[in-house]
């Protein structure tokens, strides 16, 4: 326990200086917060209401589908896996690790866009903030597994680049996020409900914290974890 503990310290030292992250998890969310915010709310005044919402899927989708996969394939698509496996530790110790510390720092930039969004743009904060919570770690959860997912299937950085937007972007337009998704055709309904994206941004709305919107959530992540196994066995075994 001593030596993963070790182990996410570390990590999280690590990724503090990571650039790719600093952008990823702070700045960009940060910047499109700040100008879609003032946009959204102008445009649309009873977007007030769902606007830390949107931000906040737009925040973690960045994060887990092109911040956190990166720092996967700098690990297991180099010596430092060989490093793991002669000193006897076990592969999924470093997955878990990153995994953590992305999720420790995305969590910081939502809880950053949490306090802004009511001074900045007056919108209306959660009325059950606990149960908001619970319903924002369970998304960052299942979107971070399918980050794991991509860092550890995509073995260069030019391909994971293009393949993490093939996720990132329908995940933010399919969503609900930036219009109400009874505007698009039946087909990209359809599509947007594959991404958990839209699942997490009913989850965290008022009333939003059911079954009916969490199972899919839920789903997603015992998928991926299944996935991540099958993936880091064959890493082993190469």
């Amino acid at each position: 326990m001593s030596g993963f503990l070790y182990g996410a310290a570390l990590q999280w030292k690590l990724d503090i200086r990571s650039k790719s992250l600093l952008v990823t998890c702070y700045i960009v969310p940060l910047i499109f917060f700040l100008l879609m915010g003032g946009i959204f709310t102008s445009v649309m005044p009873e977007m007030k209401g769902t606007l830390i919402q949107s931000m906040l899927v737009m925040s973690v989708s960045m994060g887990a589908f092109i911040g956190l996969p990166p720092s996967l394939i700098e690990t297991y698509g180099s010596d430092i896996k060989k490093v793991y496996k002669a000193n006897g530790v076990p592969l999924y110790s470093g997955l878990i690790t990153m995994f953590l510390s992305a999720f420790i720092h995305l969590m910081i930039s939502c809880i950053l866009i949490l306090l802004l969004a009511p001074v900045l743009f007056e919108a209306v904060l959660p009325a059950n903030i606990p149960e908001f919570f619970s319903a924002l770690a369970i998304y960052m959860t299942a979107s971070l597994s399918i980050g794991c997912i991509l860092g550890l299937a995509v073995k260069s950085q030019a391909k994971l680049t293009m393949t993490a937007q093939l996720v990132f972007l329908p995940s933010i337009m399919l969503s609900g996020i930036m219009f109400p998704m009874d505007l698009l055709p039946d087909s990209l309904e359809s599509i947007g409900h594959i991404f958990p994206a839209s699942w997490g941004y009913r989850l965290m709305l008022d009333n939003g914290f059911c079954f009916e919107n969490l199972w899919y959530l839920l789903l997603v992540f015992c998928g991926a974890a299944i996935v991540c196994g099958i993936l880091l066995k064959g890493q082993r075994d190469e």
